[in-house]
């Protein structure tokens, strides 16, 4: 049978327009909007949680995200297919386009802002989403969709053993893109799923099972879209076998680093949040990559330091067992001092300061006979070292100060005695 030619069913649509049948499908319509509307509403409410997690269902306003159109498009096709037993549709053969159109546009925008926020290359990437969609819909609509992937199917090519056309090369690429936006939503969710309010030592864990996530949806996605497209991945043998060569020589330190990094955040020996001391840098581990390390010094400064230094090198972690630390301060009084006066006031003096411990409690003892004073030692914990060291220091050494000079207890000068022989007679 001879398909009818687009002008006609064009034609056609326009003569639909015109009966009165419209008014009922504008009706309907109109209630499939305010239910989809109601409903997406009453989810967002009932969903209570931080918007971030829901950026791609429900977008930062009610109608700007996925789940919208989503509804709006089942109730419209549900619509269609209850009017459709009772009278000449019009309205819904359009709507219907348009809606599917909508929900492509919405989830590869939301998907994509999601995975990648904050890229350049986002933006210019969903407008060309929106114009294919758009383009797409308009050809459906207007009946040229099939003359048109026909005039493509014409359009081919072979390559190697496969016959290639045009419309293959272009569904296969749309169907790739299918499945790597797929891909980016399930490990976007997983991770925000993960690290949804963890902090301390779970959180390196579950960041590290994240990307292996993304990573391995990622692989499988790139898999089924280069079979879709056409190419044999037997041909990758080849490619990967390259590869393992170029890794095994001239990628050593970079694969090395790689290594390292699953290494560390497998085995937990460092977390994100950790104080460590590397090659003399003292500072905090704000981030663990699958490459290097960030440590933020208490000074601001951040140093990036490659995976395999931390595997292979001796590393001080003041926070892998307890977060506890240790710290001490000398102080030389002289010698005629009240032994046990001074050993008070230092304690009180520790005890002053609230980021200091009460248990275990600040100690004080006589630790030397120095050569100019009695040299005690005073010793304390604190569970906070990223807050810094040098400034609680600071504030015990002057409470010490001032309390000594508030009991007239002397803190010697150094001394040296000179014993001058007579000259000869």
């Amino acid at each position: 049978m001879a398909q009818p030619k687009p002008i006609d069913d064009f034609g056609l649509w326009l003569a639909g327009f015109q009966q009165p049948t419209v008014l009922v499908e504008l009706g309907v319509l109109l209630v499939c909007i305010a239910l989809a509307w109601g409903a997406t509403a009453l989810l967002r409410r009932a969903l209570a949680r931080p918007q971030a997690e829901y950026t791609v269902m429900f977008g930062r306003r009610l109608v700007d995200g996925v789940l919208f159109p989503v509804l709006l498009l089942a109730l419209a096709y549900l619509a269609r297919t209850v009017l459709a037993n009772h009278m000449t549709l019009a309205v819904f053969k359009v709507a219907v386009p348009v809606l599917v159109a909508l929900v492509v546009i919405r989830m590869g925008v939301k998907v994509l802002q999601v995975a990648f926020p904050g890229a350049a290359w986002v933006r210019p990437l969903e407008r060309s989403i929106s114009w294919l969609a758009w383009g797409a819909m308009v050809l459906w609509v207007s009946g040229l969709l099939p003359v048109v992937l026909n005039e493509m199917d014409q359009i081919s090519w072979k390559v190697g053993s496969s016959q290639l056309s045009l419309r293959t090369l272009l569904e296969g690429f749309i169907t790739a893109g299918a499945v790597l936006i797929l891909a980016l939503w399930v490990s976007s969710a997983i991770e925000s799923r993960l690290l949804h309010s963890v902090t301390g030592s779970d959180l390196s864990l579950r960041k590290a099972v994240s990307n292996a996530t993304r990573a391995l949806l990622m692989f499988v996605g790139l898999m089924v879209a280069l079979t879709a497209v056409g190419i044999d991945l037997t041909a990758l043998s080849v490619l990967g076998g390259a590869i393992g060569v170029g890794i095994g020589f001239g990628l050593q330190k970079l694969a090395a680093n790689y290594v390292s990094g699953f290494v560390i955040l497998a085995e937990r020996s460092m977390r994100i949040g950790d104080n460590v001391r590397v090659d003399n840098f003292d500072g905090r581990i704000t981030d663990i990559t699958a490459r290097y390390t960030v440590i933020r010094s208490p000074a601001g400064r951040e140093s990036i330091v490659p995976n395999e230094i931390l595997i292979t090198s001796r590393v001080e972690n003041l926070s892998l067992a307890d977060p506890r630390v240790w710290l001490s301060t000398v102080v030389s009084v002289g010698y005629d001092s009240d032994v046990d006066l001074v050993r008070r006031l230092l304690v009180e003096a520790a005890l002053a300061q609230p980021r200091v411990l009460r248990d275990p409690a600040p100690a004080a003892a006589l630790s030397a006979f120095g050569a100019d004073g009695l040299e005690f030692t005073l010793g304390y914990w604190i569970t906070d070292p990223e807050n810094g060291q040098l400034n609680i220091r600071s504030d015990i050494n002057l409470a010490i100060l001032q309390a000594l000079r508030e009991h007239g207890i002397e803190i010697p000068y150094p001394q040296r005695v000179v014993h001058m022989k007579p000259p000869a007679a």
